[in-house]
């Protein structure tokens, strides 16, 4: 299709393809339309209706990502959708291997990973964490391999081309004109933006073009687009309102060191913390160990936080093995009442997996990247990306889960007797 022909209306049908639950449940907080997470890329989406399908592809092998993108291509492009590729903001997973699948029969990508609220911009082509390149960071730390140096070394080398920030703001008519001319040189334009302005300005001359031409980004990109959709619509309807607070399973699958802090800023508040150790999951022996301990451990008190005790040498390659096996200790032991709080993609979905959950629905943004989100039975679910948040990220998390919907939060312990 030519990039001439007529714009696609602000209002039209996205569906998001994302690689994990985390960056799944970012972007459907941030799209006013989203009604529906789905985790089983097969589940029919509804024509017209805004999506989310987490494609569970971070941890799986580059070929298996790439099958797994390809497929959800074939299957929804034909709808007339616009087609959003949920990208990790500093780069992580198959980013080359998935784009080139999901730019198949597209008549262009334009990329934007800045995710400003998280002090993630780009300028000139290279991701910057609070304003230092990405590879000089540590933000790669529990990776295979160094950071990227910039978006078109993620992207595998492909041709591309970059806007720069003077262009994204140089107002609609100039940006249209160089947004058009790019993507005429290139399939891929990588876009500059540090503010939410400038991804607002570049989501809306994506919007004036085909919906052929295809986008990927973080969650401020999928922000964005919800702005520009309109104000955003209650979702109160999808919150369960508690008679009375429930027990909240709080389950941290990062190692990011800020999640210590948040843990102990959660305990200081009354939770009770089990660190499991990497053997006592993955070790031989007795599997019902962890399971024991966890039982145990959720029932010493109303709001439990379980986590993976750090290790002196990490391995990466034992993070999705680790992450499974928590998994199955909480889903064996977990009360049918009780509500969760999942950090860390990864751990999220494997959790949810052992539950047989193949759906979320979206309630409200707790804050940037937490997400309270409801199954189809009832329970309230709260996920967050591992490196995101403050000191009391996890505590805001647990009492969004423990307010009904509609009442200023309360403190986690406030109605059962606990530390006030």
């Amino acid at each position: 299709m030519s990039l001439n022909s007529p714009e696609q209306p602000v209002g039209s049908s996205l569906l998001v393809i994302a690689d994990d639950l985390s960056g799944a449940a970012e972007c459907a907080a941030v799209l006013p339309g989203c009604r529906r997470i789905l985790l089983d890329p097969a589940e029919q989406v509804v024509p017209g209706e805004t999506q989310v399908i987490d494609l569970d592809s971070r941890r799986r092998t580059r070929a298996g990502a790439a099958r797994l993108v390809a497929q959800a291509v074939r299957r929804h492009a034909p709808t007339g959708a616009r087609l959003l590729k949920k990208a990790d903001s500093l780069l992580r997973g198959h980013l080359s291997a998935e784009t080139r699948e999901f730019t198949t029969g597209a008549s262009g990508l334009v990329v934007a990973p800045a995710v400003p609220a998280a002090g993630r911009t780009v300028r000139d082509g290279v991701v910057r964490l609070d304003g230092v390149p990405l590879h000089h960071t540590d933000a790669w730390r529990a990776e295979p391999g160094p950071a990227p140096r910039s978006v078109t070394e993620a992207l595998g080398g492909a041709a591309t081309t970059v806007l720069a920030l003077d262009r994204v703001r140089a107002g609609a008519t100039h940006l249209d004109r160089c947004l058009r001319s790019a993507l005429a040189r290139a399939t891929t334009v990588v876009c500059d933006a540090e503010t939410d302005a400038d991804l607002d300005a570049v989501a809306a001359a994506v919007l004036r073009l085909p919906h052929t031409v295809r986008l990927a980004g973080a969650g401020g990109l999928a922000a964005a687009l919800g702005r520009l959709s309109g104000p955003a619509a209650s979702r109160t309807d999808l919150g369960r309102a508690p008679a009375a607070p429930r027990p909240v399973v709080v389950v941290v699958g990062t190692a990011h060191p800020g999640a210590l802090a948040q843990i102990a800023h959660l305990t200081r508040h009354g939770a009770r913390h089990t660190a499991l150790s990497a053997e006592s999951l993955l070790g031989p022996g007795d599997d019902a160990r962890p399971t024991a301990t966890v039982r145990a451990a959720l029932r010493a008190a109303p709001v439990s936080v379980l986590s993976i005790a750090a290790t002196r040498a990490g391995d990466p390659t034992a993070a999705p093995h680790l992450a499974r096996a928590l998994a199955r200790s909480v889903a064996a032991v977990l009360p049918e009442q009780a509500d969760l709080v999942l950090t860390g993609g990864e751990t999220a979905r494997r959790v949810l997996d052992e539950l047989a959950v193949t759906r979320l629905l979206p309630v409200a943004q707790v804050h940037h990247g937490a997400v309270h989100c409801r199954t189809d039975d009832g329970r309230g679910v709260v996920t967050r990306p591992g490196g995101f948040g403050g000191p009391d990220s996890l505590l805001r998390m647990v009492g969004a889960l423990r307010t009904a919907p509609g009442r200023a939060p309360q403190e986690p312990y406030a109605s059962d007797g606990g530390p006030r």
